[in-house]
């Protein structure tokens, strides 16, 4: 190709660059915005704070001494009785089921063993049996009963204070699922 034929060639695709025919189009929208104005609503007025005086008339002071003293004993005896629910728990040994939450065990199965009741769940495609008084998933589970169609635990967890309370929850039998 030769030099005169590409400065046509190049002349060529950019007189498309060029002003369009679209006139009409630009004057609406500049009109559209010379002519449209925003809505924006006004703020409140702000709410004037008056401070008060305190008075000693509506009853018991704040800052009593007394006052304090009697909440951080009350705190202290929630403290004491919330270590002894879980300090047993800690000081025992774990079970092997207490590695795996609850949602990732499934009940099985259950059976009737020297006329102990027996659960069996599956995790992680193995089966395990257990007994009333075994510990399970990671809540300090403790099984309390065992039924044909379910096992029943004991849980300590936090609650939302974080204060250690107990729950019951159950597994129930999954039938029907690989």
């Amino acid at each position: 190709m030769t030099i005169p034929r590409l400065f046509i060639l190049i002349a060529f695709l950019l007189s498309g660059c060029g002003f369009s025919q679209d006139d009409d189009l630009r004057q609406w929208m500049s009109d559209l915005r010379a002519t449209t104005k925003p809505n924006v609503t006004p703020l409140t007025e702000p709410k004037q704070f008056l401070p008060q005086a305190y008075s000693m008339e509506s009853g018991i002071e704040p800052f009593n001494p007394l006052k304090l003293t009697q909440a951080l004993r009350k705190d202290s005896n929630q403290l004491a009785s919330n270590a002894a629910l879980i300090a047993p728990e800690m000081a025992r040994r774990k079970e092997p089921l207490e590695a795996y939450p609850l949602d990732v065990m499934a009940m099985v199965g259950s059976l009737d063993k020297k006329g102990e009741p027996t659960a069996l769940l599956k995790v992680d495609s193995l089966l395990y049996q257990v007994r009333v008084g075994n510990y399970i998933g990671q809540n300090y589970g403790k099984i309390i009963r065992i039924t044909e169609s379910a096992v029943q635990l004991r849980e300590i967890v936090q609650d939302a204070t974080g204060d250690w309370v107990e729950r019951t929850t159950s597994l129930d039998l999954q039938e029907g699922k690989k």
